[in-house]
C-alpha cells in the first residue's frame, strides 16, 4: 500500500506540482489581505514544510556513510566550483546582457552567489541519488559561502555594501540540515529496534511520500504568498525567466558533461547536481532588501 502511494505521487508529480502552482496562485491573488496579515505565520509554515521535506530523507541516511562522503574530494570540489566559480561568473554575464536595471541585476547576481538550498537534499532523495554526498555538499557550500559571498559581491558589485548573511546561513544549517539529520538518525534507530530490519524496509516508502507531499505544500505556499506581486510584476517576471532558464539549462548540460568526464557515477552525479543548480532564493532575497534599505539610508544621510 505504501509503495503504491509513493509510486502514484512520483509518477504524477508534474500534475501535482501544476495543481499546487495553479491553486496557490489563484487563492493567493484573491486573498492578498490575508497573506499580508499572516506573512510571518506563512513563512514559519514554509520552514516547517522544508523541515518535513528533508527529515524523511534523513531517516534513510547512515551517518557512517557521511565520513565516506567527506572523503569524496572530487565531487565536493566540483560542487564548490559550480557554486562559487561558474554560477557567479555566468550570473554576472547574464545580468549585464538581460538586466539593465541595476537593482534587478544586483538581485539576480545575489541569487547566483548565494549557494544551494537545503531542499536539494530532498530532490536528491527523490532522484535516488547519494543522500550522504548531497548532505555534505550542502553543508560544505554553506560554510564556503561565508568567504565566497563577500568576495564576489566586492568584486562584481562594489557599490553595494552587503554583509555576509551569517545568521541566516547558520539558521539554515541548524534547522534544515543538522536537526533533521539528528532526528532522522534517531528515528531510524528507533524504528529498526521496534520493527526490525524487515519491518523498517516495509515502511520505508512512507518517507519519500512525506517528502513529496511537503514539496507540493512548499510550492503551493510560495505561489500563495507571492501571487499578488507575480501578477503586478508579470513583465519583470517574464524577463527574469530568460537568464534563469539559460542558467539552469547550460549549467545542467555542463555539470552532466564534466561529471561524466571526471568519472562520477549516477548516484554521485545526482548527489551534487541539485546542490549546484538550485539557489537559496530566500537568503538572497533577504540580503537584497537589506542592501536596498541600507542604500536608501546612505543616500538620506548628510555628507
Amino acid at each position: 500500500m505504501l509503495k503504491k502511494i509513493q509510486e502514484h505521487l512520483k509518477t504524477r508529480m508534474l500534475w501535482y506540482v501544476a495543481a499546487a502552482i495553479a491553486l496557490g496562485w489563484a487563492l493567493g491573488y484573491f486573498n492578498g489581505a490575508f497573506t499580508k496579515a499572516h506573512r510571518t505565520e506563512l513563512k514559519t509554515l514554509i520552514t516547517v514544510a522544508v523541515f518535513f521535506m528533508i527529515y524523511p530523507m534523513m531517516v534513510n541516511i547512515k551517518l557512517e556513510a557521511l565520513a565516506k562522503a567527506f572523503r569524496n574530494l572530487k565531487a565536493l570540489g566540483l560542487t564548490l566550483a559550480y557554486n562559487f566559480v561558474w554560477a557567479p561568473l555566468f550570473g554576472f554575464v547574464m545580468s549585464k546582457i538581460f538586466l539593465h536595471d541595476p537593482q534587478v541585476g544586483f538581485g539576480f547576481l545575489l541569487v547566483m552567489v548565494v549557494p544551494c538550498s537545503s531542499m536539494s537534499i530532498g530532490y536528491t532523495g527523490l532522484a535516488e541519488g547519494d543522500l550522504e554526498l548531497a548532505t555534505v555538499a550542502v553543508a560544505t557550500s554553506f560554510v564556503a559561502a561565508i568567504a565566497a559571498i563577500p568576495f564576489w559581491l566586492g568584486l562584481m558589485a562594489g557599490s553595494y555594501h552587503v554583509p555576509v548573511p551569517m545568521g541566516l546561513l547558520m539558521n539554515a544549517i541548524l534547522t534544515v540540515l543538522i536537526l533533521p539529520m539528528i532526528l532522522g538518525y534517531l528515528t531510524r534507530l528507533g524504528l529498526i529496534r521496534w520493527l526490525g530490519e524487515k519491518g523498517f524496509r516495509r515502511i520505508a516508502p512512507l518517507f519519500p511520500s512525506i517528502t513529496l507531499v511537503s514539496m507540493f505544500l512548499i510550492i503551493f505556499l510560495i505561489f500563495f504568498m507571492k501571487a499578488g506581486i507575480l501578477v503586478q510584476k508579470w513583465q519583470l517576471m517574464m524577463w527574469l525567466i530568460v537568464p534563469t532558464l539559460l542558467f539552469v539549462t547550460v549549467t545542467l548540460a555542463l555539470i552532466t558533461w564534466v561529471d561524466r568526464k571526471t568519472g562520477l557515477d549516477y548516484r554521485e552525479h545526482m548527489g551534487i547536481v541539485f546542490a549546484s543548480t538550485g539557489k537559496n532564493n530566500g537568503t538572497a532575497r533577504h540580503r537584497f532588501f537589506a542592501s536596498c534599505r541600507g542604500s536608501q539610508t546612505d543616500r538620506q544621510m548628510p555628507g
